[in-house]
């Protein structure tokens, strides 16, 4: 079973070696990633693990009309790996695909509805865990305090990502769904408690129930607080205006409950990272993106911005998690603001 999974990366590179391994471990053959204006070594990493052929990397830029992340899935759409592959993810490299069914792989959550043209599985926000200082640690063992089960407030947390099936039906790929072509229709699509999904039209699935019986999308949005400054100088990939700011952080910096099912796979993950960092070139590009977060985060807190953002993260708590009525009533309200403005 060829899976191909597609992220877009700038500045990532403490990050990838992870990344990688783990999804390596759960099934996932192949990945095409997508660089662009890197000055911490990520796209050396990534020409370095392409040239092992564990990776498909191309360079990518940041100018032009439309985002960098759209212009990447352009042209993901064309590549051999995608024409090659019977099942597509498009994910970020903070995103983290866990499952629940049966040893926790690719082909136990594909079991579960063998017929499935795709499955919407949903984001668990993974919060900050009080974490300070940024270190070259596992992202899965640092960070385990997560969102609820429950949960339809603030309205990314009921977002989803899709794997699915390489079908010449869809158009084009998507950040969270593929988008049809005219007259094609969707099939089959489950939810992460692999229940069929029908009507879904946006990229969130409001709802009050738990969500994440089949399968989750660990997001590990935010990191460590000083690691936090890097990526609020370095924006979002698909919404260059739209800042990465502290009402970003307080949105998802959710730590309700402990989650650490996704550590049953942490022996092999370590496995797979040893078999990389084997390598001596790729092991020294590694390190060097570490070398130049630590030294990135000390200049950052040279400047007046970004001191201040790290001393009101290190004031701030975990975010509150709303009683559910309060979510309910913020969700129903957001749609009627929406329709309004639609409205003229």
């Amino acid at each position: 079973m060829r899976v191909l999974a597609i992220t877009t990366i700038r500045n990532e590179a403490p990050f990838i070696l992870e990344w990688l391994a783990y999804h390596q471990h759960i099934g996932v053959t192949d990945f095409l990633i997508y660089s662009n204006d890197c000055e911490d070594g990520s796209d050396d990493l990534l020409d370095r693990l392409a040239a092992r052929g564990i990776l498909h990397h191309e360079r990518n830029h940041s100018k032009g009309k439309k985002s960098v992340q759209w212009r990447a899935l352009r042209k993901a759409n064309r590549h051999a790996a995608k024409r090659a592959a019977e099942w597509v993810y498009v994910i970020d490299v903070d995103e983290f695909l866990c499952i629940h069914a049966g040893a926790g792989r690719l082909i136990d959550l594909i079991g579960t509805q063998p017929d499935a043209e795709g499955f919407l599985i949903p984001w668990r926000m993974f919060g900050n865990n009080d974490v300070t200082h940024f270190a070259d640690e596992p992202i899965l063992a640092q960070f385990t305090k997560a969102a609820p089960e429950r949960l339809l407030w603030p309205w990314r947390a009921v977002q989803f990502k899709s794997l699915y099936r390489n079908d010449d039906k869809f158009a084009r790929l998507g950040v969270h769904r593929p988008q049809l072509r005219e007259g094609a229709e969707y099939g089959l699509w489950c939810d992460g408690n692999a229940e069929p999904c029908r009507g879904i039209t946006g990229t969130v699935i409001p709802t009050t129930r738990a969500r994440y019986a089949l399968a989750q999308i660990n997001h590990y949005a935010l990191g460590a607080r000083d690691s936090f400054l890097v990526k609020v100088a370095r924006g979002k990939p698909n919404h260059s205006s739209d800042p990465i700011d502290l009402a970003y952080w307080i949105e998802r910096n959710l730590n309700e409950v402990s989650d650490t099912r996704i550590l049953q796979h942490q022996d092999q993950v370590t496995q797979n990272m040893e078999v990389l960092m084997a390598d001596a070139q790729t092991a020294a590009l590694h390190h060097a993106g570490v070398a130049w977060r630590k030294q990135r985060i000390k200049d950052l807190l040279r400047a007046p911005e970004p001191f201040y953002l790290m001393s009101r993260l290190m004031q701030l708590g975990a975010s509150q998690v709303l009683p559910m009525k309060a979510q309910s009533q913020q969700m129903k309200d957001l749609l009627a603001l929406l329709a309004a403005q639609r409205r003229g």
